[in-house]
């Protein structure tokens, strides 16, 4: 004969000593462990681990920002991503590039081209009818001046620099002139005298 379980007790006088017919407590909704009795008066062991079941959670510590804590697998964990807050960097080369630090960033920071090289981004030191970077160029291909040969005078006491003329872009040829060196006879020795620039 199956187990018959109690739901009410009543005496003859008709108090009710207990009376379980109306609980609504379940398995499902009773804490895991704990035990209790149905609205049948069958006992019951609680199954449930409160909101949610963790036990196939894929966090890790790394993944949840510092000082912040969650559960996973059914551990407590607390987070260790670093907290960047806004980040900012700029590049300054043709083929730079910015190295985005790992960890939490808020959404507010930017990677920008270097003040340097904006300066380059100027209609008038663009070709025109050529964009870069959303510049479109208006250089309207004025032609270029070259000095074809400039000559240079070399000293004995300092650096010369050889640099184009007023009015002219560069240089397309720079010639160094000899140092000149004259030897004279020198009777009165017998020898000769050298004479160097």
């Amino acid at each position: 004969m199956p187990d018959t379980y109690n739901s009410k007790v009543v005496l003859s006088t008709g108090e009710v000593l207990i009376d379980l017919t109306e609980d609504t407590v379940t398995a499902a909704n009773l804490l895991t462990g704990a035990t209790a009795h149905g609205k049948d008066g069958a006992p019951i062991t609680g199954t449930c681990d409160y909101d949610a079941d963790t036990s196939e959670d894929t966090a890790y510590a790394a993944e949840i920002l510092a000082g912040r804590t969650a559960h996973a697998r059914g551990t407590a964990l607390t987070g260790t991503m670093k907290n960047n807050g806004a980040v900012s960097g700029t590049i300054s080369t043709k083929a730079g590039a910015y190295q985005v630090p790992q960890g939490y960033h808020d959404g507010s920071g930017t990677v920008e081209i270097a003040a340097a090289q904006q300066d380059l981004l100027i209609p008038g030191n663009i070709k025109n009818g050529v964009t870069i970077l959303g510049v479109t160029g208006d250089y309207s291909g004025q032609p270029v001046s070259v000095e074809s040969n400039k000559i240079g005078t070399p000293s004995l006491t300092q650096d010369v620099e050889v640099t184009p003329s007023v009015g002219y872009d560069y240089l397309a040829k720079v010639t160094i002139s000899q140092i000149p060196v004259v030897r004279a006879y020198d009777s009165a020795s017998g020898g000769y005298i050298v004479t160097i620039g």
